[in-house]
């Protein structure tokens, strides 16, 4: 079977993540926080997105230490294309792995908006 809108929805998706998955998976090529607790991320389709954090950064969640701008300015790529902040600077997640907290690139991609003028 063809894996088009169609073929997602079927499988339960709502439309938008049935419409990125028809197209195509992303990779993120670069990350940059923003002061507004936004991330500007470049896609390898060419695109720049916008993607909110602000939502996540809430008590009782693993990204409450990002809502400090110290914090959320440490965000970098990790390996795996992957939005990733290191929950303890001075520990090295490849050894510690739940000292990472990331995001997948598909989710960033579906949860962000283009942006269409720089």
């Amino acid at each position: 079977m063809k894996k088009d809108i169609d073929y997602y929805l079927s499988k339960g998706f709502d439309r938008r993540t049935a419409e990125y998955f028809a197209s195509g998976r992303k990779t993120i090529l670069a990350v940059e926080p923003n002061r507004d607790f936004t991330l500007t991320i470049s896609f390898d389709n060419g695109e720049r997105r916008l993607l909110d954090m602000k939502p996540m950064l809430k008590n009782d969640t693993v990204f409450k230490s990002f809502s400090l701008w110290e914090n959320f300015s440490r965000v970098y790529l990790d390996e795996n294309h992957c939005v990733s902040w290191d929950i303890d600077p001075n520990i090295d997640s490849n050894v510690v792995w739940n000292n990472k907290v990331d995001l997948c690139p598909d989710g960033c991609y579906i949860d962000s908006v283009e942006i269409t003028a720089y």
